[in-house]
């Protein structure tokens, strides 16, 4: 939950905002540090004319260091070198913007920043519940917050110096962007995008029943391939990996659990334990736990519905039934009450999965991943429930993500050292159970590579792999839309189907179009079909990286008229910002293409 469902502001958003504006002036400012093409003893490298000292690299890096350290990161030398090229790679993007700012005459005024400091929150906190109204930001609480005895003079100074430097950068976004509109249609298909869901039923097909023989694959074909994507073979450190897979998502089995699991708490606060100790020890909310769950003294309104419904009904020093939020289960009591105001505190319980949920995850994978070195993790996961498996996932450094798993950094660093013991007669290839905030999952290591550019023999294994999966999934999609067609005539179900090819059918939640889905991501041949084909039938065969799947809608929901054009003037507002940021991204892409960037950190590392 968010930490700003208190509102004893004075406390919590001075212990928020003023780290906010500093590891802002850290990351964003950067230029006073920076020579100006003075030729300086200390440049660790140049950008055009302007010299990046070894104190600013220093500084940004220990910055990252800090909030890496701050985020629970463990700072193996891998993560060490990806902090050291964000470092670097910041101040080159600072030195650009400072020189594109001075070439236009980009300025601001006094009055300027002083309009901003007052009308444009600080990035981050129009989204905290401190500051909205019925689930939209209101200015007249910011500004209320702006002019109360919780702004230090610190936090004026760091407010006024972020609009002198973020004001410059948005006038240049604005001057890339000028004579660009978004249209209402567009901001409507936006919002259809964003808040239109579809439930589907669908079957996963296996590639090898639908298309058994494998295809030949020629030496000019490889070649051919090859020199038609050189740079796919420019590469970062990367593995290539097998994944199976189980999401954690949360069902309505976990969200009963932790209401069973808040009613034992109210039993034993009924039995005389202590609501502080409790909340300090089992509360989700961890900044109001260590003040014994007090949120403090705040106005109706002011929380979400369900919380605020409860706080202004709940008799005087009575503990609450639980009360459900998209935050999870709170335990409420209610210490004083006045007109719209209250004082109370709460237990904050999140939604999980249970740990006999999680627990049973963890050995269905361990059981594949027992199994997986002598019969491969494709095999060893086939037939076990909920486990979702992917061929040939790639992450790199620069992305370490896997569709339906999200941060595969963990597997990535396993590789690493997977590698180091196959080189070495040692190791399975195959990983223990892994886990990530959406998944629990196990990996077998396809292939390891360090940084740098492949040549066509070191290629060519992976390339023939591509093409042989590439012409037996276009066979299997052929199979496949025979199946599609058997069930349009009513010859077969999709249940039938599903049971003549070893597979089941299985459900997903609601998703949009935009959101990540578990199962198919964001595929759009799978989106197509959920969005596209009538409820209650088949839809053409999806084809996604993921794998082939049937796809049957059986729910869907509209989106809202009336809430879209209540919304439109932020929605606009919200598009146009997005735009004004892909095109500053094409500028700053484009300048870094032609910019005399000297990278001296190597030559002065051997010398150090």
């Amino acid at each position: 939950m968010m930490q700003f469902i208190r509102s004893n502001v004075g406390k919590v958003l001075v212990w928020i905002i003023i780290p906010a504006f500093l590891a802002w002036m850290v990351f964003q400012i950067g230029m006073d540090v920076l020579g100006q093409g003075n030729g300086s003893p200390t440049a660790l490298g140049r950008v055009n004319r302007t010299d990046i000292t070894v104190q600013a690299y220093n500084d940004r890096y220990n910055q990252l260091v800090a909030n890496a350290q701050q985020q629970g990161a463990d700072l193996t030398p891998d993560v060490t070198r990806r902090l050291r090229e964000q470092a670097w790679e910041g101040l080159v993007t600072d030195a650009l913007l400072s020189q594109e700012m001075d070439r236009r005459g980009i300025r601001v005024t006094d009055a300027e920043v002083v309009w901003a400091s007052r009308n444009i929150p600080f990035p981050g906190l129009a989204q905290q519940e401190i500051f909205q109204t019925n689930g939209t930001f209101d200015l007249r609480k910011y500004q209320q917050f702006l002019s109360g005895p919780q702004m230090t003079p610190q936090m004026y100074a760091e407010l006024e110096m972020y609009f002198r430097q973020a004001l410059p950068r948005e006038k240049l976004a604005q001057q890339l962007s000028a004579g660009r509109y978004v249209s209402d249609a567009e901001l409507w298909r936006a919002f259809q995008d964003r808040t239109e869901t579809a439930t589907v039923d669908y079957v996963s097909l296996p590639l090898e029943k639908l298309a058994p023989t494998a295809p030949t694959v020629t030496d000019a074909e490889v070649r051919e391939y090859y020199e038609a994507h050189r740079d796919d073979f420019k590469r970062q450190n990367g593995a290539r990996l097998q994944v199976a897979y189980i999401p954690l998502t949360i069902t309505e089995a976990d969200r009963q659990a932790t209401v069973r699991r808040a009613q034992e708490l109210r039993a034993e606060l009924a039995a005389g334990a202590d609501f502080a100790e409790v909340a300090r020890t089992q509360s989700d909310d961890k900044a109001s736990a260590v003040q014994g769950g007090s949120l403090g003294t705040f106005t109706r309104g002011q929380m979400v519905p369900q919380f605020d419904s409860a706080v202004f009904s709940l008799p005087l020093n009575e503990i609450s039934q639980p009360v459900v939020s998209q935050f999870g289960v709170h335990l409420i009591q209610v210490q004083e009450r006045t007109g719209d105001q209250a004082k109370a505190r709460h237990i904050l319980l999140s939604f999980q999965k249970s740990d006999e949920a999680v627990g049973q995850v963890e050995s269905q994978l361990k059981a594949i991943a027992a199994k997986a070195p002598q019969q491969g993790l494709r095999r060893a996961s086939q037939g076990v429930p909920g486990v979702v498996y992917r061929e040939d996932v790639s992450v790199t450094d620069d992305a370490p993500y896997a569709a339906g798993i999200g941060s595969a950094a963990e597997a990535l660093d396993w590789a690493s050292t997977a590698e180091q013991d196959r080189a070495s007669g040692e190791g399975t290839g195959v990983s223990d159970v892994l886990e990530s905030e959406q998944a629990m999952y196990v990996v077998q290591l396809k292939e390891y590579h360090t940084a740098g550019e492949m040549s066509l023999a070191e290629a060519t294994p992976q390339i023939r792999e591509r093409l042989v999966r590439r012409k037996r999934t276009a066979a299997a999609v052929a199979a496949a839309n025979q199946l599609v067609a058997r069930i349009a005539s009513g010859q077969q179900t999709l249940e039938q189907v599903a049971q003549a090819n070893g597979a089941a059918v299985q459900r997903t939640g609601p998703f949009t179009r935009v959101d990540a889905n578990p199962v198919f991501g964001q595929a759009n041949a799978a989106i197509g079909a959920a969005f596209g084909t009538p409820l209650n039938r088949v839809g053409p065969v999806a084809d996604t990286p993921a794998g082939l799947f049937l796809i049957r809608p059986v729910a869907r929901t509209q989106a809202d008229r009336a809430a879209f054009d209540a919304q439109k003037a932020m929605q606009r507002h919200q598009a146009v910002q997005a735009m004004q940021q892909d095109m500053f991204n094409q500028w700053l892409s484009d300048a870094r293409k032609a910019a005399r960037i000297r990278d001296d950190r190597a030559k002065l590392l051997r010398q150090s």
